[in-house]
């Protein structure tokens, strides 16, 4: 081989290696795995919140944008979520999507993952941890809603009891903020009661029944999704001489049993269910598989207390307007079954730049 042509050889050879290095940056990097850190199992909504992650990271997995999700999962404190981020760290995932169990004391784990590149988008709740992303409802604006309802169905005045999630936790604050920025809108509103439920059925129907037995007076009773169902129970088996006005969740078993109370003690009774979606999980997986495959978050859509929040609609809410119209969609439901929703990946891409 002459010298001018082993240099014509050595010129293409570099041009190739440059290409292949260098072009379909984004695609050289696909297939992405993301990873879920789940710190609560011990509600439905959370088993529904995966499934909605899987059967959308499967849409991906079909055009080869991502793997398996590594799925950390389990009834964790906080020392626990923090080994479960550590744990998909080492394990090399591109994104992690967080339903993080406390607001502040997963910063540092959150914030080592973000140095390493990791995309981190919590759901659910918000965080402030430097570089992670919230993808989420309003929280707050979800609890205005039911206790606006409630404050305008008791006219204004009457003695009430509330029944929360998790003391502490971000999106129980979050959403009693909300209840108390309503009720001294209302100063004719008493609070005479207040407990946790632990987002728990069956602690809300005792919660409630001891609130029966001991508040002769009851006017209104606000609770939250995953507890509704209970209270809601506790009222049908004692089926006072006066119901009170009650706040109540947009899922299948306390729909069921809002219609059942109809037909029964209460022709009267009504309620407000407004829908927290599990899908919000696989909200997250949108705007995550945006920002891996290139996309740069528009910052002038950041909301929140935080200013790293990116708020999708709230759904929807069920009343009596469209109660039968609902209850027809879901007298079918397994008791356990959320009304739902989450974005489209036209809604994830509108919020890059």
């Amino acid at each position: 081989m002459s010298k001018k042509a082993f240099l014509w050889s050595l010129l293409l050879v570099f041009v190739l290696a440059l290409a292949a290095c260098g072009g379909g940056e984004d695609s050289a990097d696909e297939p992405f795995t993301i990873g879920v850190s789940n710190g609560f199992v011990g509600s439905e909504w959370r088993t529904q919140m995966i499934q909605d992650m899987e059967e959308v990271n499967q849409e991906f997995m079909d055009q080869g944008i991502t793997t398996e999700l590594v799925i950390e999962s389990a009834d964790v404190d906080v020392q626990g979520q923090i080994q479960q981020i550590q744990n998909l760290i080492n394990r090399g995932v591109d994104a992690i999507i967080i339903n993080p169990n406390d607001q502040t004391a997963l910063n540092p784990i959150i914030e080592e993952a973000t140095e390493q590149g990791i995309v981190v988008i919590a759901v659910d709740q918000e965080i402030s941890a430097e570089g992670a992303y919230n993808v989420v409802i309003d929280q707050t604006e979800w609890a205005r809603i039911s206790a606006r309802w409630l404050a305008e169905q008791l006219g204004g005045s009457g003695d009430v009891v509330l029944i929360e999630g998790f003391v502490g936790h971000p999106a129980n604050e979050a959403r009693m903020d909300g209840v108390e920025e309503v009720f001294s809108e209302y100063p004719d509103i008493n609070v005479v009661g207040r407990d946790t439920g632990q987002w728990d059925q069956a602690t809300g129907q005792q919660v409630m029944s001891d609130f029966l037995a001991s508040l002769p007076n009851i006017d209104g009773v606000w609770t939250q999704d995953g507890m509704a169902l209970g209270v809601l129970q506790a009222l049908n088996t004692a089926n006072p001489d006066e119901w009170p006005v009650t706040s109540g969740e947009a899922r299948a078993g306390f729909i069921k049993l809002w219609q059942e109370v109809r037909e029964t003690n209460n022709p009267d009774f009504t309620s407000i269910g407004v829908v927290n979606p599990p899908g919000i999980g696989a909200s997250g997986i949108r705007v995550a598989v945006e920002i891996l495959q290139g996309g740069t978050v528009d910052e002038s859509q950041l909301a929140g207390p935080f200013g790293n929040s990116l708020y999708v609609p709230i759904p929807g809410q069920v009343t009596a307007d469209n109660f039968d119209e609902t209850y027809a969609d879901v007298q079918d439901q397994p008791d356990s079954y959320t009304l739902d929703g989450m974005i489209t990946q036209e809604e994830a891409a509108s919020f890059m730049e």
